[in-house]
């Protein structure tokens, strides 16, 4: 079964209500690291917290009504906490709290605006939606949604105010995606027009390459012996990837870089952001093709042309790999934690050869890929939810991961192979659209907040503390 006529592929990259969904929870990786008993919700400031912060004046008062719906102190100064909190994290400079102030009051404004611009065209979330939005994030920290709900009451959270900024997240996403979806069509006479101007602009633009290495890295002081044997091992993977051997498989085998990626890759860039030596060396090698072994500095490269293009201009050839999972979703009959030990024990059998994966995945896998022995077949990136495609992209052909907690259950996850797939001319088109898309709904949305803001009766009251 393809990944398009899966009735319910979890692992898939959801819809932008879905993406929106995990950003509020924070995102797998956050679940894994944050400290122990202490939430990722990057949306929601502590009850006590953002009391302490508001500081000397007690009472709450109002700043601003929109329409006639007030905005108290109280809730900028929350929205600022957690701006300021989020800002520290990311080690981003915070501006004067003045001007932050003012900023995230605008903001709140805006967002007031749209949402009862949604409330009045019947825009509505079911509650189910809701549901499942918090599920989600109970997945993401690795807790039922009853747990979720203890967690935060113990952290100073309102569950109530959790659910309720979820759905106005969301009902602002559909009042934007209902407004702005018309505006945001592409034609294919735009998408042609675009081609000609990007291909009459790169014609002498520099040109981005994407190549691969194998690096036997060659110590200080090495005797002639030495020298002569790791120009061997080199030129032993740089015919071996020749014949066709699986260029990622030879990085694991030959390559011993300090810090090297599992394939080896090492970026689409422009040619001057690469040593001269890599462009001098494959600039007559066809995408595909192997060139090396060469000496530099640091050791022998065997080289591999990946892709090449014009800036400006989507890529003829795009990355693949081909995964196959085990996903358990927990329940009533088995929680997070037996599911990951669950696949723990599986992981084992694997490598000690006492079981073979695609037998476990037909045998106990919970997705529509099970009959398949747990084959996801070849996907670009970005087909798959963040979480899923960064462990996936981590893992070397034939290596499997360790167990993976996804707002869709608990994955076991291998990757089988990769290659470098020729784009064609419609899904370049694609890669056309999708951009030009994004710039049309950004200038479109642009002019209609400010619209949806001209036609609102705001009222200044007392400036925020």
């Amino acid at each position: 079964m393809t990944k398009s006529s899966t009735p319910f592929c979890p692992f898939l990259r959801p819809s932008v209500t879905a993406v929106l969904l995990l950003a509020m929870s924070g995102g797998a990786a956050w679940a894994q690291t944050r400290p122990p008993g202490q939430l990722r919700l990057p949306g929601y400031t502590s009850a006590s917290s953002a009391g302490s912060a508001i500081g000397q004046r007690q009472a709450d008062y109002i700043v601003a009504v929109v329409n006639s719906e007030p905005i108290t102190n109280n809730e900028v100064r929350a929205r600022m906490l957690r701006t300021e909190q989020q800002m520290a994290q990311q080690g981003t400079q915070v501006p004067p709290r003045n001007e932050l102030a003012r900023l995230l009051l605008e903001r709140m404004i805006v967002e007031r605006a749209q949402l009862q611009l949604a409330r009045e065209q019947g825009v509505q979330v079911s509650d189910t939606m809701i549901d499942e939005a918090v599920l989600n994030v109970a997945r993401q920290n690795q807790l039922s949604v009853e747990e979720l709900r203890n967690r935060m009451t113990s952290q100073g959270l309102v569950f109530t105010q959790f659910r309720t900024d979820l759905r106005n997240e969301l009902l602002l996403n559909r009042i934007r995606e209902r407004e702005l979806d018309a505006q945001s069509k592409v034609s294919e006479q735009e998408i042609d027009q675009f081609i000609r101007e990007q291909e009459a602009d790169s014609a002498g633009a520099p040109q981005e390459v994407n190549l691969a290495q194998i690096l036997v890295v060659v110590p200080e002081n090495a005797s002639a012996d030495q020298l002569a044997a790791l120009q061997a091992r080199a030129q032993l993977a740089a015919e071996r990837a020749r014949s066709g051997a699986d260029f990622t498989k030879l990085v694991a085998e030959f390559s011993n870089a300090p810090g090297r990626n599992a394939d080896g890759q090492m970026g689409l860039r422009g040619a001057d952001r690469y040593p001269q030596l890599f462009i001098d060396t494959t600039q007559n090698v066809p995408v595909g093709g192997i060139a090396g072994p060469v000496r530099s500095g640091a050791g022998f490269h065997v080289l591999k042309v990946l892709e090449r293009k014009r800036a400006g201009m989507p890529g003829s050839t795009v990355a693949e790999t081909r995964a196959r999972h085990i996903l358990l979703r927990p329940g009533v009959q088995l929680t997070e934690q037996a599911a990951v030990a669950r696949l723990a024990d599986y992981k084992k059998r694997i490598a000690a050869g006492q079981a073979d994966f695609a037998a476990l995945a037909r045998e106990n896998s919970q997705d529509g890929s099970a009959k398949d022995g747990g084959d996801l077949g070849w996907a670009a990136a970005g087909q798959y939810v963040p979480e899923f495609e960064a462990q996936m992209n981590s893992l070397a052909p034939g290596q499997v991961g360790e167990p993976l907690v996804s707002r869709f259950g608990v994955h076991l996850i291998q990757v089988m192979e990769r290659r470098s797939a020729k784009v064609s001319t419609r899904e370049q088109r694609e890669i056309v659209r999708g951009t030009l898309r994004e710039k049309k709904f950004e200038e479109a949305y642009s002019t209609w907040a400010q619209e949806v803001r001209g036609r609102a009766y705001v009222e200044f009251r007392e400036p925020p503390q």
